[in-house]
């Protein structure tokens, strides 16, 4: 967690880059694709363009030597009478729902009604081409849902195009088109050398409008939109909009750095804050989507988060860095390993794990069935732990409570140093909660609003579960955890606490109590 208050959701309107043709908008699941035994990426032979910098020079021989290289996707989907391919009834489309909420009404297609024939939606992305055979980058959002996809290139040829493979947590995915003769290519860039402030160009098909240049800097690394596990994006003020989702970020080398991915709008259009997939990341996908039309990610089964300062402090780790572990799902490979509620993960596989997202990363490279080794801080002591890596399943949640027992009620125990009123969980709360009999912890009654712990976003309401990676089962076993950790010279104190059915680390530091 990112933030100090619990659970809070930072929204980030990242938009659909593929611009919608033809209405209704409808949007059904294309079906896996197979490998179609392409051969790996072809280095191009294109010479790198001296650098140049506007406005003491031109861009245009970046532009001269990319152009010819970008092309436009153009899909067309189809829907049943009265419900989309995927079952969902027409009008209530999880992407209608995305795009209302980011939109408004401005821009989408008319209200839908159940017709008396299959409707056809067309609509349109970008892309670019990386072999001289013939295979084409683009993102997964440009596709998803066609049932065939055409691919125009800068000379205006119209080439019917196949789906190599696609990788929905990316949001990318290749294409392949027959032509008479080799096409011009683009050459990836490295997009770790990317520093803010570096002028950058993106190249794609807005509205349907024809291939367009914008130019730009990059105005951040590193941006989270959560989105999806992998977010790594880089931040530009070039203008991007519908329709340039899938076509290439260039340097001023004329290499790809990126690929033009979402914008955020509170109007629907540019308002200069735009996303691409650093390539780095994007040629890895790339290259095992050639290779085998679609990548299996690794699992491990555990909820985590960043360990903050006061985090750290609490557990008594000398540096903020690693994943805590919020939760452990059940019957999961972190779970047969013995991972427990409260480790954080510092290594993975002899790789350092710097937080979350180094975790999630290095997890979902490794191959299901692989045997791996994780690096955990327990309790004060630094350990080991073997674990058989398993296969990614986005539906895997599941949550773990105390089995032991409760049977007394202290109204109005405190722990005054960080601002808390804690009762027992009772029958009478269990049920006014909604909880399961076998819930316990102590229930917090109140936060008073100038103290640590409404700081760092404890709630009426929330239910905490553990002290310092304890398990509690009362308002007085809270308490006193507290005062033994205030005791104990710690800067703060970490508690597990629960919410809406998630569960979270939260450290309040004492100094501000």
């Amino acid at each position: 967690m990112s933030s100090p208050n619990i659970l809070r959701r930072h929204r980030v309107a990242a938009l659909l880059g593929a611009a919608l043709i033809i209405s209704p908008f409808v949007v059904s699941f294309a079906q896996s694709a197979g490998n179609t035994g392409v051969s790996n990426i072809v280095a191009t032979t294109q010479t790198p363009v001296a650098g140049i910098t506007a406005p003491n020079g031109s861009f245009a021989p970046i532009v001269a030597a990319d152009k010819p290289a970008v092309v436009t996707v153009t899909t067309v989907m189809k829907a049943q009478p009265g419900n989309d391919d995927d079952g969902t009834p027409l009008g209530n489309s999880p992407f209608d729902q995305y795009f209302r909420q980011f939109f408004g009404d401005q821009g989408m297609p008319a209200p839908r009604t159940p017709p008396q024939q299959a409707q056809r939606a067309e609509a349109l992305g970008s892309g670019f081409i990386v072999s001289a055979d013939g295979t084409i980058v683009t993102n997964n959002h440009v596709v998803d849902g066609a049932t065939s996809i055409k691919v125009t290139l800068d000379d205006g040829t119209e080439l019917p195009a196949k789906l190599v493979g696609r990788d929905a947590k990316n949001d990318l995915a290749v294409l392949k088109i027959k032509a008479d003769k080799p096409l011009p290519t683009v050459k990836w860039g490295d997009s770790d050398k990317l520093m803010t402030g570096d002028q950058v160009l993106a190249i794609g098909n807005p509205f349907g409008i024809g291939t367009t240049v914008t130019a730009g800097i990059v105005s951040a690394r590193g941006r989270d939109l959560h989105s999806g596990p992998f977010d790594d994006f880089i931040q530009i003020d070039a203008p991007i909009n519908h329709g340039n989702s899938g076509g290439p970020l260039v340097d001023v080398n004329g290499n790809v750095v990126g690929i033009n991915t979402a914008i955020y709008s509170p109007n629907g259009g540019s308002v200069g804050v735009g996303f691409a997939i650093p390539s780095d990341q994007a040629q890895k996908v790339v290259a095992k989507l050639m290779k085998d039309g679609s990548i299996q990610y690794g699992y491990l089964g555990v909820e985590i988060q960043p360990v903050t300062p006061d985090v750290a402090s609490a557990i008594g780790l000398d540096h903020a860095g690693g994943a805590l572990v919020s939760k452990v799902n059940d019957s999961s490979p972190a779970a047969s390993a013995g991972v427990e509620t409260g480790d954080v993960i510092t290594g993975f596989a002899g790789q350092d794990v710097k937080d979350p997202k180094d975790l999630s990363r290095a997890v979902a490279d490794v191959a299901p069935g692989a045997k791996e080794s994780l690096d955990v801080w327990r309790k004060g002591k630094a350990m080991q732990i073997s674990v058989d890596v398993g296969q990614n399943s986005d539906d895997v949640k599941t949550a773990s409570t105390d089995d032991s027992d409760t049977p007394s009620a202290e109204q109005g125990s405190h722990a005054p140093a960080i601002g808390l009123g804690l009762m027992d969980l009772t029958s009478d709360i269990r049920q006014q909660m909604n909880l399961a009999d076998n819930e316990h912890g102590a229930v917090v009654a109140r936060v008073n609003p100038d103290k640590a712990a409404a700081a760092a976003g404890i709630q009426p309401g929330d239910i905490i579960v553990a002290v310092n990676q304890a398990p509690v089962k009362s308002a007085k076993q809270v308490t006193q955890a507290i005062a033994q950790a205030s005791k104990s010279g710690r800067k703060s104190v970490l508690l597990l606490v629960e919410r809406d059915g998630g569960q979270i680390y939260v450290a309040v530091p004492f100094a501000n109590g």
